[in-house]
């Protein structure tokens, strides 16, 4: 009798089952993955593939460099580091003695040069008077020589008187000429002018001009709002023009500089909504801005040191370039950002019409601060003051007994 093995349908089953469940887990995973897959697909085919994001962005701003335009020593300061200035408050003061001194014999100058020139206007009148002065006498003398030559046919004047008389018209004829010389000469000083347009007084005029400049410009004022960063200057110190002495940071016109690497920049263009969180606040402030333009080089071609690739060790290394966003004014009144604080951007780039790097002009000026305006308006109201203390309106003052000359040595504000 042979052995024969005879199988359960307990112990057959337990195989295809296991057999089983490994393959529906395997479905069930490769279905997943599958519809990962197209989920991804999707969503980089619809939202991805749109945005272009980076990290390597910075908060940059205007920093207002706070410099003198005369020397003169530094008498007080206004403002310290960390302090907020408004627009036109006096940040720094300086000696102004020495441009006191200096206006008020600008202003002296210019009062000499106005009445010199109303004597030239006066002298006008008097040199016309003695042109029809010479004229007169010229016509008497002419007269009594044409009298006494009449008179000589008939031997009743010598020889000696009609020579006398042919001398006197000789000599009226030689001061007429010499009165109207006189006369053009003192015209050619004034012709075509008036006491306020007379080049002596335009020229003391701007001497003036150039000395009320100079002490208005004893004052440092703030071009603009902001805080105060980088205090350089000390009471004493003996400034020159141009020297740095502190900053004024206006925050309210901060920008974002966002470095992209070369292969994202294809399909950036300007306009592009842009979306950035600060490491300051973390991702729970959002902030929304506009692409506004783009760098003309690489960062490292405008580096201190520009790389030279030009060895035989050469490595490809990836640039970027600087993208300047401009960020929403009331988020950022909200939640204001600092120069240099770190950003992250992502911009929407499904608007893609427009060049790369569009030719964009601006007509008028990109800033602008007025707290010097003033300066101009007060130096010519200065010279003006001068010229009418001095000039004709003078003599009516006098004659009312009033003061024909006005104190203009005080210090302007």
């Amino acid at each position: 009798m042979s052995d024969q093995t005879v199988s359960s349908p307990t112990s057959e089953a337990a195989p295809r089952a296991r057999n089983g469940t490994r393959k529906r887990w395997l479905l069930g995973v490769v279905t997943t993955f599958a519809v990962i897959a197209a989920a991804y697909g999707a969503y980089w085919g619809l939202v991805l593939r749109y945005t272009q994001s980076t990290e390597d962005a910075y908060v940059n701003g205007n920093v207002v460099q706070i410099t003198p335009q005369v020397a003169g020593t530094v008498v007080s300061i206004a403002a310290d580091d960390t302090q907020f200035v408004e627009q036109g408050s006096t940040l720094v003061q300086l000696d102004a003695a020495d441009a006191k001194i200096a206006l008020e014999q600008a202003e002296a100058k210019l009062a000499h040069a106005v009445r010199d020139v109303r004597g030239l206007f006066a002298n006008t009148a008097r040199l016309q008077a003695n042109v029809d002065k010479s004229a007169a006498d010229l016509s008497r003398a002419t007269e009594d020589l044409a009298r006494r030559e009449r008179l000589a046919l008939s031997g009743a004047v010598s020889g000696e008187e009609l020579q006398h008389a042919r001398d006197a018209v000789t000599s009226a004829r030689a001061a007429q000429v010499a009165a109207q010389q006189e006369l053009a000469a003192n015209q050619a000083r004034v012709d075509r002018t008036t006491i306020g347009n007379h080049p002596d007084v335009l020229a003391a005029a701007a001497e003036v001009h150039d000395a009320y400049l100079a002490l208005a410009r004893t004052r440092l004022p703030a071009p603009v709002s902001g805080y105060v960063a980088r205090r350089a200057v000390q009471l004493g110190q003996r400034v020159a023009p141009g020297a740095s002495l502190m900053a004024v940071v206006p925050l309210d016109q901060v920008w974002v500089d966002a470095n992209f690497k070369e292969p994202q920049l294809a399909t950036l263009r300007v306009g592009q909504p842009v979306t950035l969180t600060a490491d300051v606040y973390g991702g729970r402030v959002r902030y929304h801005g506009t692409i506004a333009g783009f760098g003309a080089g690489t960062g490292s071609a405008f580096a201190l040191l520009p790389a030279q690739n030009a060895t035989g060790n050469w490595i490809k290394v990836v640039q970027r370039v600087p993208v300047r966003i401009v960020l929403d004014r009331e988020e950022l009144h909200a939640h204001p950002l600092q120069v240099g604080l770190s950003m992250a951007a992502t911009v929407d780039t499904h608007r893609r019409d427009g060049d790369r790097l569009p030719q964009l002009t601006r007509a008028g000026a990109v800033y602008s601060t007025h707290v010097y305006d003033d300066l101009e308006t007060a130096a010519a109201r200065r010279v003006q003051q001068v010229i009418a203390a001095n000039g004709l309106d003078a003599t009516a003052r006098a004659a009312r007994g009033a003061p024909t000359a006005t104190r203009l040595a005080s210090a302007p504000h």
